[in-house]
């Protein structure tokens, strides 16, 4: 292909219109790649990392074959992570505009199973969720695969490393045969590559991570004795304005955040036994800027719809490169610089020798600025209302009990995420107390809310 329009494919002139109203104007590497291909039906496996259109690539092939008028799913994505399903589920969305009435549904663990009973029972065209949750779903017949005719695997690389590949195989069993499988990994280890022999036909392999545009990361090695001195001491130096601190294990993530929260810098912590609301409020404090530090174990290293990420500490090295690669693809992203630091101490000085390059800086932790009685704390808290979509609240609504009723300046309030039961909103630190106290005491469209501060 000599350009890289989506007008030269052979797509609807709705979904055209729609693709240039949304800014997707110009085809990305994978989308190049990888469109034609899935357009004419071809199984595909396709080397993609995070950031690069893979979404749109699958989404626009799946969209484009579907029958809105044959009420059952006819598309299956299955994501890792609930994060990255419902990433993925808001990107499908807003491609299915050019046609009404697209039911886009996610199946989650985590996630409570009755309203999903009841929202399956109305139809879906689309299932985007995790192997697990998909499978109960399957296994107590309030799923049917009968109708498939698009099945993707998105991240399988990541799916595979959690665990879930015989959920994957007892899962596909229920699927029609006849069917367009699209897999999508940031790498090609030979599980990826079993999975693809094993579940796709005459699979078209599209790699183009070559022509992706690199991070900007610098990545540095400090050798200590003490890590949280020397996390302290980096935070103390650079002063980035947020930060993902990777562990190895839930429970040293676990520690690592109270231990920072001790030495006042504002940290909050993410790992596999969180449930799904604690992880929602830790994900939504991060995002918001209410907590500049997430201490999180891999689950984190994909999946997260965190944009701008200024620097990333491994505070304990991974085992494996391709983690070290996933862990610091983090930061640097859309153009803009980032910096990794990875920790290591005497008895991690062999692994850590393993990633000396050239390159990469290996500095001694002393070299780190020491400032006495350093302080990292956030520009913003949360405050939380016990009301969302249920209630049909809208961020307006919010903003205008806010500014028009408690008397909050508009600077004063910043993100607002509303969930379907909850809504939440950062407000300045040094205005969270007048804003709590006055919804407590001020109605939201004609009704008063319970209201906390995480």
């Amino acid at each position: 292909m000599n350009s890289q329009k989506f007008s030269l494919l052979p797509l609807p002139q709705a979904m055209l219109e729609n693709l240039d109203a949304i800014g997707y104007t110009q085809m990305t590497a994978i989308q190049e790649a990888a469109l034609p291909l899935i357009l004419e039906g071809r199984d595909v496996i396709a080397q993609a990392k995070t950031g690069s259109g893979k979404t749109a690539a699958f989404g626009i092939g799946l969209l484009n074959r579907l029958d809105v008028k044959k009420f059952k799913v006819q598309s299956l994505i299955l994501c890792p992570t609930r994060e990255l399903a419902d990433q993925v589920a808001k990107e499908l969305r807003m491609l299915a505009k050019f046609q009404h009435n697209i039911k886009i549904l996610t199946l989650c663990g985590g996630a409570a199973f009755g309203p999903q009973l009841g929202s399956l029972r109305h139809g879906a065209h689309i299932v985007v969720g995790t192997p697990g949750r998909i499978l109960k779903h399957l296994k107590k017949e309030t799923l049917s695969l009968d109708a498939l005719e698009t099945l993707v695997l998105d991240e399988a690389d990541r799916m595979l490393d959690m665990g879930f590949i015989e959920e994957i195989e007892e899962l596909l069993s229920y699927a029609s045969s006849q069917r367009q499988t699209l897999l999508f990994s940031a790498t090609y280890t030979d599980e990826v590559i079993a999975i693809s022999e094993k579940f796709q036909k005459d699979a078209v392999s599209v790699k183009v991570s070559h022509t992706e545009q690199i991070n900007k990361i610098t990545e540095y090695f400090y050798a200590t004795q003490n890590k949280l001195d020397t996390l302290i001491n980096l935070l103390s130096t650079y002063k980035p304005e947020n930060v993902i601190v990777f562990t190895n294990t839930k429970i040293q993530a676990a520690n690592l955040a109270e231990d920072l929260q001790r030495r006042d810098v504002d940290a909050v912590a993410i790992h596999g036994d969180l449930e799904q609301y604690d992880r929602n409020d830790v994900l939504v404090q991060f995002a918001n800027k209410s907590a500049r530090i997430l201490v999180a174990t891999d689950v984190a290293a994909r999946g997260l719809d965190i944009k701008e990420l200024s620097m990333v500490v491994n505070y304990e090295l991974p085992h494996q490169y391709e983690t070290y690669t996933h862990r610091i693809g983090r930061t640097g992203r859309a153009g803009e610089e980032g910096i990794a630091v990875s920790l290591y101490n005497e008895y991690e000085e062999s692994l850590a020798e393993e990633y000396r390059d050239g390159v990469r800086l290996f500095e001694d932790a002393q070299s780190l600025e020491k400032e006495r009685g350093f302080m990292m704390h956030a520009e913003f808290a949360t405050l939380v209302i016990e009301g969302g979509k249920k209630e049909k609240l809208r961020a307006g609504d919010i903003l205008g009990a806010l500014t028009r009723d408690v008397g909050l300046e508009g600077s004063d309030i910043g993100k607002i995420d509303i969930y379907e039961r909850q809504s939440y909103v950062a407000i300045k630190s040094d205005a969270i107390e007048r804003a709590h106290e006055g919804l407590r005491n001020t109605k939201i469209k004609a009704k008063k809310f319970s209201v906390w501060i995480l």
